[in-house]
C-alpha cells in the first residue's frame, strides 16, 4: 500500500471492487451484512482497504477470531 493511499475505503470504492451496485453496498452496510466489517464514523460508512483486500484474494475479510467453523 501506497503511503499517500487511505486505511479506509467508501462505500461507492467497495462496490467498484466487490462487482456491485452502489445502492446494493450502502443496503448490505447498513445491515451489517457485508462479508468485511463496517466501520461506523457517524452517518458516514467506511471499511478497511486491508479486509476488502484480503476478501478479494480469498481470504473472508473478518478477522473476529470467534467465528470458526469446526
Amino acid at each position: 500500500m501506497q503511503s499517500s493511499e487511505s486505511l479506509t475505503m467508501k462505500i461507492p470504492e467497495v462496490a467498484r471492487a466487490l462487482g456491485i451496485s452502489r445502492g446494493l453496498a450502502y443496503e448490505l452496510a447498513r445491515r451489517d451484512a457485508l462479508p468485511v466489517p463496517v466501520i461506523h464514523l457517524g452517518r458516514r460508512l467506511v471499511l478497511s482497504r486491508k479486509a476488502v483486500s484480503t476478501l478479494l484474494e480469498g481470504g473472508n475479510g473478518q478477522d473476529k477470531g470467534s467465528h470458526e467453523n469446526g
